[in-house]
């Protein structure tokens, strides 16, 4: 039996009748930082949705610590340590930025995550606690939604597309505050179009090309032209 925090086995999916994922395996170890990269349409949302519980017409087998989570709701696999920073952030517009964060506690999951320590990730949501999600910036708003997940004190996190419409400036400010979120023993799963910032995080990475594993490993092991061949498929 594996050791890994989370394992993914055989994995398919699909919408209707549109298949997205066709046999896909992997495993994130505790504190581990895995990089998911791949063209768009790929199947890397999809993954991550599938892990989730998001993605209902599935086979396959998740686990995670030992446990099958692969049919269970998302609200059942948010309370046993996996959160999702969604693409396009997904706030709820009519709260305000302590708002927001308070319902990502609602899970009430022991752990080293609060409004005070999320203030203290990102000073900026301290200044904006009142303000209406919808009244700040892409930055800013994509701050929230990370400051969100972590506040159900998961033990995986899943960030999909996490630069994705963002100013650099603002992405290095992001890139610059993981390294706390992982300095806490968070593992994450990190789907990223900016192929050479990810890699430059990530321990692992693992590929996908139209819904298969094309290539997996350490960003050490592979050059950069098989690194591309895998990622287009030319």
């Amino acid at each position: 039996m594996s050791d890994a925090l989370l394992s993914v086995s055989s994995l398919e999916a699909s919408y209707g009748d549109a298949r997205a994922l066709f046999g896909v395996s992997l495993e994130v170890n505790a504190g581990e930082t895995l990089a998911l990269i791949g063209a768009n349409g790929a199947g890397k949302s999809t993954l991550l949705k599938s892990i989730c519980g998001l993605v209902q017409h599935k086979q396959g087998k998740i686990v995670l610590k030992g446990e099958d989570i692969t049919n269970l709701r998302p609200s059942e696999i948010v309370k046993r340590g996996i959160a999702l920073v969604p693409e396009g952030r997904r706030l709820f517009p009519s709260l305000s930025v302590e708002e927001n964060l308070l319902v990502g506690g609602n899970v009430e999951r022991p752990g080293p995550w609060n409004i005070g320590t999320v203030f203290g990730l990102f000073p900026t949501l301290q200044e904006l606690r009142r303000r209406p999600s919808t009244h700040l910036s892409g930055g800013q708003q994509q701050m929230l939604a990370i400051g969100r997940a972590l506040m159900s004190n998961p033990e995986l996190i899943l960030f999909d597309e996490l630069s994705l419409g963002l100013a650099p400036v603002v992405i290095d400010v992001i890139y610059h505050m993981l390294p706390s979120i992982s300095s806490c023993g968070l593992a994450a799963i990190l789907v990223e179009q900016d192929v050479t910032r990810a890699l430059g995080f990530a321990s692992r990475f693992i590929c996908l090309q139209e819904g298969l594993v094309s290539l997996s490993g350490t960003p050490k092991e592979h050059s950069r032209e098989e690194i591309t061949k895998a990622y287009f498929g030319t």
